[in-house]
């Protein structure tokens, strides 16, 4: 449920930015500024405070009809934020927060889910086209000083699995779809969606990874999904395949997708999300052939992040205004 605005006209919301972590993610005076300007009528409604980590947290959350963070201290928020309506997470996955029996009644939980489409198409088409080609392999000989030509087959006929066929895992199949691959798809109620194939549901997994060239893993992190490709399950992936997460770390087994890779019953697998992160420099990940690792940055850039994250924080300040619902609300029950 979303409760209405009050009878006061101002709109206020607290932007919460953290010193620590990478500048694509923070909301500075400039891009609010800028977004303020593609939605000037939103706009001329909101007050907005923003703040570093905790420094004005507390006073203004008391005053708050909204909060735009990563994280936050989520002890007693309903006395701590009487006026809160909403709660707008800068990520798509809120795992973080898990679980959110902490969320006061009638308070929303929206997350960034979409925002990373486009970015993470290319990411994934980036990745199916490296994997078809070989190039974990060539990495490897390279770090090795080994000349060892593989030739590789076209792309076209192949089989791309998407393991949670979101936002994210949709915008690789439609762009794997141009490529000439054949696409299964995996989602929670197995509705159909353009550019997959053939939608199941999770119970089909075991049954599709057999027949799987690539598996790519974009399902969000939840009970259900932690460790979901996990040991047996890499074993059913034929040793010519391989697979990317763009999910989350603690989805995909990584010491036994490791030992496969190294024994060979894998062809080869890149990386964007790891547990922990940043990944530590012990990991024997680093050190892994057939393996390409990237910093998690597969749906992120400097350039639109975080102004579509404030394009969709004004479209649901307009949608409270209207009393319509707000987009991308996450269900408490499900963690997504």
């Amino acid at each position: 449920m979303v409760r209405r605005m009050a009878s006061d006209p101002r709109f206020r919301v607290h932007i919460k930015n953290n010193r620590a972590g990478e500048m694509v993610f923070r909301v500075t005076p400039e891009r609010y500024a800028d977004a303020c300007r593609r939605h000037a009528d939103a706009a001329a409604r909101v007050d907005a405070r923003i703040d570093w980590d905790l420094d004005d947290f507390e006073a203004s959350i008391a005053e708050a009809h909204a909060l735009i963070t990563w994280d936050l201290p989520t002890p007693d928020l309903g006395r701590r934020a009487p006026n809160l309506k909403w709660i707008h997470v800068i990520g798509a996955g809120v795992e973080h927060l898990a679980p959110l029996d902490w969320l006061p009644p009638g308070v929303t939980l929206i997350n960034n889910r979409g925002i990373h489409a486009e970015k993470a198409g290319e990411y994934g088409a980036m990745a199916l086209l490296m994997l078809s080609n070989g190039l974990p392999r060539f990495v490897s000989q390279q770090r090795g000083h080994v000349w060892d030509a593989h030739f590789a087959t076209p792309i076209a006929g192949k089989t791309l699995l998407v393991v949670g066929a979101g936002h994210m895992g949709l915008a690789v199949a439609r762009r794997a779809k141009g490529l000439g691959l054949k696409i299964e798809g995996i989602r929670r109620g197995g509705r159909r969606a353009r550019h997959v194939d053939t939608m199941h549901r999770p119970d089909a997994l075991d049954g599709l990874l057999p027949e799987a060239d690539f598996v790519l893993v974009t399902t969000p992190l939840t009970a259900e999904t932690r460790n979901l490709i996990d040991r047996r399950r890499i074993g059913l992936m034929k040793p010519t395949a391989g697979l990317i997460n763009m999910a989350r770390g603690p989805v995909v087994d990584d010491r036994a997708l490791a030992e496969a890779l190294t024994e060979g019953r894998l062809a080869g697998a890149i990386l964007d999300v790891f547990d922990p992160e940043p990944l530590p420099a012990t990991s024997t990940l680093w050190d892994t052939p057939n393996l390409v690792i990237t910093p998690h940055v597969a749906g992120d850039d400097d350039v639109s992040y975080i102004p579509l994250t404030l394009d969709l924080f004004f479209e649901n300040v307009g949608r409270s205004l209207a009393g319509r619902p707000l987009r991308n609300r996450v269900r408490p029950r499900l963690g997504y």
